[in-house]
C-alpha cells in the first residue's frame, strides 16, 4: 500500500488554557479530494496551519507525504500548495510580477507561460496592481500561487469565499482537472454544497475534536431521512414523541414533517391504522446530515 499522503496522530494544539484541537486521528490517501467541514472555530484553520507549520503542535504528531511536519517543514512545503482563508500579496507588485516572483521559488518550467494562462482562466489583468484588485480577485491571485508549482497536495481553506459562482465553477473544475493528474485535494470549507460536490470522503469536525470521517455518499445511506405525512383529517397527537423522531417535529394543518433515524418497520407500524391521504420519504441533504451529527 502506498503511504498515506496526510496522516494524522493525537495532533493537539492548544492556546494557553483554550483548546484549539485536541487528539485529532485522520488519514488522506493519494488521489483523494478530501472534505473536512465544522462552522467558524471548529478547529479547521489550526489543524492546516499546524499541519503546514504555521503553528507548533502541543502534542501528537503528523505526517505529510511521509515527511515530518516539524522537521521536514521545507521538503513540505516545496511539495504543497496552499489557498488561505484570506489572501494578502503584496499589494505595490502587479498580478503577474508577483505570481513571477513567488514561481521563482520553485523554478518553475515555463513559468510566464502558465501564469498567462491561469490568469486568462480567471480572468486578472497581468498589470494590474495588487492594491488595486478585489477581495475576490486576490483570492483568485492566491488560487493560481498555489499551482504554478503543480504541487502533488493541495491544502485549501474555505477557498470560495469571495468567488462569483462562475469563478468558483472554474475553480472546481480546475480542482478536478489537477486531481486527474494526480495531485491530492485536502478542501476545508463551512460551505456543505461545495463539499458535497467535489468531495469523496469527509472528516466532521466539532470543538476541536474530529467526530466523524465518511465517504459522502455513505452518510447519504444511513438511515437519516426526511417524512412528510399528509393526513385526511387531524394529525394524531400520539405521533409527536416517537422514538426515533430528530431534531423536533414541524406540524401545520394536516400535515406534519420531521427527520427519522430510527427502524422504518417501527414507524410503519406507529402509522397503522391512522387516516394517511399521502406520505413522502426523502433523502436528507449534507447539511442535515451535518447538523445531525452535530446534534
Amino acid at each position: 500500500m502506498s503511504t498515506p499522503v496526510i496522516q494524522i496522530s493525537d495532533l493537539t494544539r492548544r492556546y494557553g488554557r483554550d483548546r484549539g484541537i485536541d487528539k485529532i486521528n485522520l488519514q488522506v490517501e493519494e488521489g483523494e479530494i478530501f472534505g473536512f467541514i465544522g462552522p467558524n472555530g471548529a478547529g479547521k484553520s489550526t489543524t492546516i496551519r499546524v499541519l503546514l507549520n504555521l503553528l507548533f503542535p502541543t502534542a501528537g504528531s503528523a505526517r505529510i507525504m511521509g515527511f515530518d511536519i516539524v522537521r521536514d517543514s521545507k521538503k513540505i512545503r516545496s511539495r504543497t500548495g496552499y489557498i488561505p482563508s484570506e489572501a494578502s500579496p503584496w499589494p505595490d507588485m502587479a498580478a503577474r510580477e508577483f505570481l513571477l516572483y513567488c514561481a521563482s521559488f520553485y523554478g518553475v518550467p515555463r513559468a510566464d507561460r502558465k501564469i498567462i494562462e491561469l490568469m486568462e482562466v480567471f480572468d486578472i489583468e497581468p498589470g494590474r496592481k495588487i492594491s488595486n484588485l478585489s477581495s475576490g480577485n486576490r483570492k483568485k491571485l492566491s488560487i493560481i500561487q498555489s499551482l504554478l508549482h503543480s504541487p502533488g497536495l493541495l491544502i485549501v481553506d474555505e477557498p470560495t469565499t469571495g468567488l462569483d459562482p462562475l469563478m468558483q465553477q472554474r475553480f472546481f473544475d480546475l480542482l478536478r482537472s489537477e486531481n486527474r493528474r494526480g495531485m491530492t485535494v485536502f478542501f476545508s470549507s463551512h460551505t456543505l454544497s461545495d463539499v458535497q460536490m467535489l468531495c469523496g470522503r469527509v472528516a466532521i469536525i466539532k470543538e476541536g475534536r474530529i467526530i466523524n470521517v465518511e465517504a459522502i455518499e455513505t452518510l447519504r445511506k444511513k438511515q437519516l431521512k426526511n417524512i412528510r405525512i399528509e393526513f385526511i383529517d387531524t394529525v394524531p397527537e400520539n405521533l409527536a414523541d416517537l422514538p426515533g423522531m430528530e431534531n423536533g417535529v414541524s406540524v401545520s394543518g394536516k400535515s406534519m414533517k420531521f427527520t427519522w433515524s430510527g427502524d422504518m418497520k417501527s414507524l410503519i407500524a406507529a402509522l397503522s391504522g391512522k387516516d394517511i391521504a399521502d406520505i413522502t420519504v426523502e433523502e436528507p441533504s449534507l447539511e442535515e446530515i451535518f447538523m445531525h451529527y452535530y446534534n
